[in-house]
Order: C-alpha cells, then sequence, then structure tokens
C-alpha cells in the first residue's frame, strides 16, 4: 500500500512540475481561510483537531493490527475492513496535519503544488473509502444471500482483483480531477472559504473557462457517486429480503449482526456527505460548508473503529489479545 501511495506521489509531482498553471510565469498561492480567524479561538481548534486526527489515527491503526495479526480475522469481510481502515487514515492525514500546521505557524498560505497534491489525494482516498464501502456491502450480500457460494466467489484472488480495482478506478479519477484543474489559468482573490483545497472551490477561482472542469466533476461523482450507493441500496434490500425469510428469531439476529456495523457506517459516511453537499448548493463558498464538511472527512473516520469494535465481538477479541 505505502509503495502504491508513494509511485501516486511521484507521478503527481512530475505533472505538476511540467505543466504551469495557465500562463503565470509564478505559480500562485492560495489562502485557507478555514473555520475562524479570531486569534484567540485557534488553541481551541487546535487542540480539537490534533484530538480527534490522533483519535482517528490510532483507532483504524488498531483495528490494522488486531485483523493483521489475528489468523481468525483473514477472511474477505476484514480484510476488506482493514483496508478501509487504511483509507480512513490517509483521507483524514490529506487535510488535517496541514491545518494543524497552519493553525500553529499562523500562516494560512498554500502553495499551488501543495494544493494540487493535497486535492489529488483528497480525491483519491476519499473515493477509495466509497468504493471500498460498495465492495463491502457486496461482501455480505454475498456472505447472507448466497452462503453455500460464499467462499467460492469470495476467494482471495477476487477479493484481490476487488482491492486493486477500486485503487484503479479512483487513481483514474483523481488524476482526471488534478489534471482539469492543471489546465486552468487562476488570477487574484485566492482565498479558499475552507480549511482544505477543496476541487469545487478551487475551480471556481479559475479565471479561465471551467466549462470542461464542471463537465468531467459531474460525471465523475454521477460514475463514482451514485452507481456504488445504487450498488448498496440493492444489496441490503436483498439483504433485508433474506433475513426476513429466515423462521428463528435468533438467526434474523446473527444475520444482521453481521452487517449492522457495515449499514451503521455506509449511513453516517453517505448521510454526512450527501448534507454537505445539499448545503454547499444553497450556501456556496462560506465557511457553514468547510465547518459541515468536517462530519465526513473527520468525524466520520474516527467514529468508524468505534463502531466496529464496540458491535463487533471478534474485533473485541483481538484487541484484547493486541494487548496481552
Amino acid at each position: 500500500m505505502a509503495q502504491l501511495a508513494k509511485a501516486f506521489f511521484l507521478s503527481l509531482s512530475c505533472f505538476i512540475s511540467y505543466m504551469e498553471p495557465g500562463n503565470h510565469t509564478e505559480s500562485p498561492e492560495f489562502i485557507l481561510l478555514g473555520f475562524s480567524e479570531e486569534a484567540e479561538l485557534q488553541p481551541l481548534l487546535f487542540g480539537l483537531f490534533l484530538s480527534m486526527y490522533l483519535v482517528t489515527f490510532t483507532g483504524n491503526l488498531l483495528i490494522i493490527l488486531a485483523i493483521t495479526t489475528d489468523s481468525h480475522l483473514h477472511t474477505p469481510m476484514y480484510f476488506f475492513l482493514s483496508n478501509l481502515s487504511f483509507a480512513d487514515i490517509c483521507f483524514t492525514s490529506t487535510t488535517v496535519p496541514r491545518m494543524l500546521l497552519n493553525i500553529q505557524m499562523q500562516n494560512q498560505v498554500i502553495t499551488y503544488e501543495e494544493c494540487v497534491t493535497q486535492m489529488h489525494f483528497f480525491i483519491l482516498f476519499g473515493c477509495l473509502d466509497n468504493l471500498l464501502l460498495t465492495v463491502m456491502a457486496y461482501d455480505r450480500f454475498m456472505a447472507i444471500c448466497h452462503p453455500l457460494h460464499y467462499t467460492v466467489i469470495m476467494n482471495p484472488r477476487s477479493c484481490g482483483l476487488l482491492l486493486l480495482a477500486c485503487w484503479l478506478l479512483t487513481f483514474l479519477d483523481s488524476l482526471l480531477q488534478t489534471l482539469m484543474v492543471l489546465r486552468l489559468t487562476f488570477c487574484t482573490e485566492l482565498e479558499i472559504s475552507h480549511f482544505f483545497c477543496e476541487v469545487n472551490q478551487v475551480v471556481q477561482l479559475a479565471c479561465s473557462d471551467t466549462f470542461l472542469n464542471d463537465l468531467a466533476l459531474h460525471l465523475t461523482t454521477g460514475l463514482l457517486g451514485v452507481v456504488p450507493l445504487t450498488g448498496i441500496l440493492f444489496s441490503y434490500m436483498k439483504i433485508v429480503s433474506s433475513i426476513l425469510k429466515i423462521s428463528s428469531a435468533g438467526g434474523k439476529y446473527k444475520a444482521f449482526s453481521t452487517c449492522g456495523s457495515h449499514l451503521s457506517v455506509v449511513s453516517l459516511f453517505y448521510g454526512t456527505g450527501l448534507g454537505v453537499f445539499l448545503g454547499s448548493a444553497v450556501i456556496e463558498n462560506s465557511r457553514a460548508s468547510a465547518i459541515a464538511s468536517v462530519m465526513y472527512t473527520v468525524v466520520t473516520p474516527m467514529l468508524n473503529p468505534f463502531i466496529y469494535s464496540l458491535r463487533n465481538k471478534d474485533i473485541k477479541q483481538a484487541l484484547r489479545k493486541l494487548f496481552t
């Protein structure tokens, strides 16, 4: 995983070094306005986001270690869960550390190269989160609706191919969005009403034509947003239908418990993401959008380990073994 991420970073750096932003001789600089410019609130914001980041990093890292070290958890469901935890760590790490550094240094400026790089990896790991949740829904669908064929279909090779497909699709999406931004020309007034370089707000700051950027953004959002969500909803419709056919109450509870944690995470991820999307459509370029974005960029990755550990006996046992 680390080598793949490193390769992505190197390829992106090459694109940035050879493609200048428009006709400018010098790269522009962006100003991240963040949440508040009041000096007395900066220590509070620093402490709050540092705490949330440490909890997110530690919680997801423990999930990865527990799954890796416990042979009983070497199953498709936990294989994808460990990758989801890895994606959550990287997703949060693309935005929060930079914001903490800006608060500590009392400097809101981010260079063009840093902004594009942050945007690239934010799209990459955010989309990876989305696709992994979709694959995990498919895994639960096969386990509950087709239990006799589960081990044959969800074999290690199939799981590896599904993971590879998730990485390739997300990398192509993030690379496309990055290249589309690199073709733009930026003028003055480069203030971003956010705590990170959000692609839509960066595009709005361009003084060149952004029609192709808007078209690419809407197409990829439809393909990699709506289609996976539709797949998740379809999977859970079939899962609920199969659970209702189970005669015993104990059997229904056991079947539902295997997908309850995933359903909670999906609801949290898509609920907060959809809320931010709808809110930004009403209030554009506002700090209210930045505050709302904290829910799916920071809070959701922080809560995922708690949801899976508190509702899952296997994870609890693995964590106990990890500390004994």
